[in-house]
């Protein structure tokens, strides 16, 4: 079973993943502008996850704050 592990992220992170959220006007993305605001949200806990060892599409929320939240650990391959 994957280990689940309990992560805080910086206000920072926190103010990029909300950013994310925020709304693309439909003329640009019929004209190839910008991602959508699902895309930009998938990418942005993406490169969270990267930066703090962690599978994007595991994270739920722990409950006690917007910044705190568990998620499955990313475990190196011990083959090497």
């Amino acid at each position: 079973m994957p280990k689940r592990k309990k992560f805080t992220m910086t206000q920072e992170q926190l103010d990029t993943i909300m950013a994310a959220c925020k709304p693309v006007p439909m003329i640009m993305l019929q004209c190839g502008g910008p991602r959508s605001p699902q895309e930009n949200v998938n990418f942005a806990w993406q490169s969270l996850g990267k930066e703090l060892g962690f599978k994007c599409d595991t994270v739920q929320p722990s409950g006690s704050d917007q910044k705190t939240f568990t998620a499955e650990i990313i475990e190196e391959n011990s083959d090497a």
